[in-house]
């Protein structure tokens, strides 16, 4: 059996979706004015923190704007303070300036007026070497000197009691002339093969020494040289060549001694030879050489001239002192007793310092030791080909070399083309054997 349902006590649904709509309208106003609370809140506080940034990066833009003015400030100052410090040091310069002009100005002049006096005094020498080259007599000689007989006469002027005494008094008078010269071909073969330099027409400048050497000793064993030959130290020698000269020319060959003055160690003398071509005696030298020798311990006589005694000391030198290159050497040799051997044949010099050593021992050398000569035309070797018709040679013989030895060369080319020489030792290249210059004219 079916039993009825009783519905007095139950809501209506309709009104019960009422109630709960509305419960539900109220939770969600509740909601939304809590929301619109917590929104407001939120936008409170996030306004705070925007005005707090905004405050804290104004006051950062001023810190900012006050650093920027501060260092444009210092900055201002800075530029200021440089630019008084390079007007002080402009003027400080310009002042300097103004006076290394002062000094450089006065120091022209003064060396104008140094090279006025100098030219002067060179020109009254000149005069003066004119004069008395005007009023010289040369005595005429049949022909060149036998050397090996001057060599006995200057040996035997040495032995006490025989060959007497000289006295540096004044220049020596001695004045000679050989003419109708030509050159011996074999000789000159002979020359250029012990030096290693070229043959052919063309003559070496240097042999020209070898040539008139006999004139230069034969001036030297006369009464009227200063001091004693045997001994006399050959210290320079300097060539002047006007142009080329050839095998095929005749010569005539002039020597005289002059210029008697002081040195620290002794007295120094010149030996000037002249060479004129073809007899023209009356023209200027093709050739000319002053060779100087210094006799080690001679002093002026009490009677000797004024005018001599009065010459300044001079060190004998004719170059400025090398420095020792900083480049390898352009060539080396080993010099030996053959080498030596076949200049003293070549040359005719048989001096006993470099024919043997006891010879040499004598006269204060560990052993024999090369000419003098022979090493200022060996260091020519390499530069022919090279060398200007007309030239100066100006050598400086430093320290001996003691044969056998190995030794160096060095050249030095200028912009002028000029040539710096140096024979060194080759071990020890701070031993300086020559010294020489080779300069165009």
């Amino acid at each position: 059996m079916t039993t009825a349902v009783n519905r007095g006590d139950d809501k209506d649904p309709k009104k019960k979706a009422e109630e709960a709509a509305a419960e539900a309208k109220a939770d969600a106003k509740e909601t939304a004015a809590k929301a619109e609370a917590k929104a407001e809140q939120v936008a409170d506080k996030a306004a705070a923190k925007a005005e707090d940034v905004a405050d804290k990066a104004k006051a950062a833009a001023n810190q900012a704007q006050e650093k920027a003015e501060d260092l444009a400030e210092k900055a201002a100052d800075a530029f200021e303070d440089a630019k008084e410090k390079v007007s002080s040091t402009v003027e400080e310069l310009s002042d300097e300036a103004e006076q290394k002009a002062d000094d450089t100005k006065a120091k022209a002049e003064q060396v104008a007026e140094d090279a006025k006096t100098k030219a002067e005094d060179a020109a009254d020498k000149g005069e003066a070497k004119a004069q008395a080259s005007a009023s010289r007599t040369y005595e005429t000689l049949k022909a060149i000197p036998d050397l090996k007989a001057i060599n006995r006469k200057i040996f035997m002027s040495a032995i006490p009691g025989i060959g007497g005494t000289r006295e540096a008094k004044k220049d020596p008078t001695s004045a000679i002339e050989v003419s109708g010269v030509k050159i011996d071909q074999g000789n000159l073969a002979d020359y250029t093969s012990a030096t290693g330099l070229r043959l052919g027409n063309e003559i070496p400048p240097t042999y020209f020494f070898v040539l008139s050497f006999p004139l230069v000793m034969e001036l030297l064993s006369r009464p009227d040289f200063p001091y004693p030959a045997m001994g006399a130290v050959h210290v320079t020698n300097v060539i002047e060549q006007a142009r080329t000269l050839t095998v095929d020319e005749t010569y005539t060959i002039r020597s005289h001694g002059e210029n008697l003055r002081p040195h620290r160690r002794g007295l120094l003398v010149d030996i000037v030879t002249e060479i004129f071509a073809d007899g023209d005696t009356a023209g200027d030298p093709v050739w000319r050489q002053t060779s100087t020798f210094l006799g080690m311990g001679a002093k002026f006589a009490k009677s000797a001239d004024i005018n001599v005694t009065t010459r300044a000391e001079d060190s004998g030198k004719v170059l400025p002192k090398p420095e020792l290159p900083e480049f390898k050497p352009n060539a080396r040799w080993r010099w030996t007793g053959s080498d030596v051997n076949a200049y003293v044949e070549a040359s005719n010099d048989h001096n006993p310092i470099h024919t043997s050593n006891l010879g040499a021992k004598l006269f204060g050398f560990p052993a024999r030791i090369a000419h003098g000569m022979y090493s200022a035309a060996a260091v020519l070797a390499p530069l022919e080909g090279k060398l200007p018709e007309a030239l100066r040679y100006s050598v400086e013989f430093v320290k001996p070399v003691v044969i056998p030895a190995q030794v160096a060369l060095w050249t030095i080319e200028d912009e002028d083309g000029s040539y710096g020489i140096q024979l060194r030792g080759s071990s020890k290249p701070d031993k300086l054997h020559l010294n020489a210059e080779l300069k165009p004219l």
